[in-house]
């Protein structure tokens, strides 16, 4: 079967950092979070995680029009705008090769706005609700952001929802780039996103798997430390375009890098515990798909919740796949963005690729010995030149994925 060759011409984001590779690359340099304690004792008693990464200050660009922004909850505002920010890296904002079914997108996050579903349920709770519209479902539904990026720029391609929890980022990319390698479309705006919620801090509260430094944001979280106590929530986008290396050079675009492998698959068992065996089968798909060896991936980015049973399982996986591979974790930096993690470091991974440069891994002071025999990267970073990136995510509900990236060297 023919294939085609994929390539990624566009990348635009929106971190705690802000919302360019020189200012986030600046913030890893300096080797600081950002983490924040949230002052929310008052409302929320029970919670014993006060911790969070949202965003400085958010407003939606000002161009955006009253009717664009009905049906926009926070995170779908989120994705719209990296999507914006991708086309206009790309040379493609506004262009008719956009609209005319050339281009589909794949995109998600956890949920919906998590402010729409708390007015439905008042609704459903009370009988009646101030807030409720006609946009309300709309805006919290969990395909918002496919759609949402889709209907604001007239996308006529394909549209696959990837609402996976941690995985869905990464997901976007593997779907759109699996349906551009088959032939299925020519371009792609690929991605996910997440706004803050007190609500999905709950749940990981629950769970014993949300930090409780509270006194101390700035030592958490701790990657596959000893002294770890849970992950701590984020907030951003990234949304990336992805098409036809045919494509990309018939218009002389600039490219980022190439996608080369994706595997995915399904732990099959729990929930909630992420599974070793799993976990590596699924970066084995990746390489074979690539049609690369081990030895050949110079960096793996970890998926590093700093949670004790995931830090656990995936470096153990990855040593036993890769030996004594660099690795690192960027939630350390700006916590779990849950649905938009895997795209924004996929991201990292190929900017880092690129420059050489590779972030460490913050308040890892300590490996966890339980943890796989992996080379953490530590201290001031590390200089590497390799052809070759990794970057993995899993998700609640046993979702695996791993990504291959290479170098573009024209």
């Amino acid at each position: 079967m023919n294939t085609k060759r994929v390539v990624i011409t566009g990348i635009g984001g929106i971190t705690a950092f802000g919302k360019s590779w020189a200012d986030i690359q600046t913030a890893f340099q300096a080797g600081q979070n950002a983490v924040k304690h949230m002052d929310w004792a008052d409302r929320f008693p029970e919670l014993e995680a006060c911790l969070g990464a949202p965003l400085p200050d958010y407003a939606p660009p000002a161009h955006w029009t009253r009717k664009q922004l009905r049906s926009m909850g926070k995170v779908s505002q989120l994705c719209v705008e990296a999507a914006e920010r991708a086309l206009a890296d790309a040379g493609l904002l506004g262009d008719e090769r956009i609209s005319d079914g050339r281009m589909g997108v794949a995109c998600g996050s956890s949920s919906g706005s998590p402010k729409d579903i708390g007015d439905i349920g008042e609704l459903l709770l009370t009988g009646h609700s101030q807030n409720f519209s006609a946009n309300t479902y709309v805006r919290m539904m969990p395909h918002t952001t496919a759609a949402n990026v889709g209907i604001f720029f007239g996308l006529k391609g394909r549209i696959i929802p990837t609402s996976s929890a941690c995985s869905s980022g990464s997901q976007g990319i593997g779907y759109a780039y699996e349906a551009i390698k088959y032939g299925l479309i020519e371009m792609m705006l690929a991605g996910g996103g997440e706004e803050f919620s007190p609500s999905q801090v709950y749940v990981f509260d629950s769970l014993y798997a949300a930090s409780r430094r509270n006194d101390a944001p700035d030592l958490t979280p701790r990657p596959y430390d000893t002294a770890r106590d849970g992950l701590v929530i984020g907030e951003g986008a990234s949304m990336m375009v992805l098409e036809s290396l045919e494509s990309a050079q018939a218009r002389g675009a600039k490219i980022y890098a190439e996608i080369v492998g994706y595997g995915a698959n399904s732990d099959g068992s729990h929930v909630t515990q992420p599974q070793k065996d799993t976990m590596q089968q699924c970066m084995t798909l990746a390489l074979k798909d690539a049609g690369i060896s081990p030895a050949q991936i110079g960096y793996v980015n970890g998926h590093g919740t700093a949670t004790e049973k995931g830090d656990i399982a995936e470096t153990l996986a990855t040593e036993a796949l890769f030996g004594f591979v660099p690795m690192s974790s960027q939630k350390s930096y700006l916590g779990h963005t849950l649905g938009a993690c895997g795209v924004l470091e996929s991201w990292f991974s190929i900017e880092m690729m690129r420059g050489g440069w590779f972030a460490p891994t913050v308040n890892l002071t300590d490996p966890d010995p339980r943890c796989g025999n992996v080379d953490h990267i530590t201290g001031a970073g590390r200089e590497i030149r390799t052809d070759y990136v990794m970057n993995n995510n899993f998700a609640f509900g046993g979702v695996n994925t791993s990504l291959v990236f290479k170098r573009w060297q024209g």
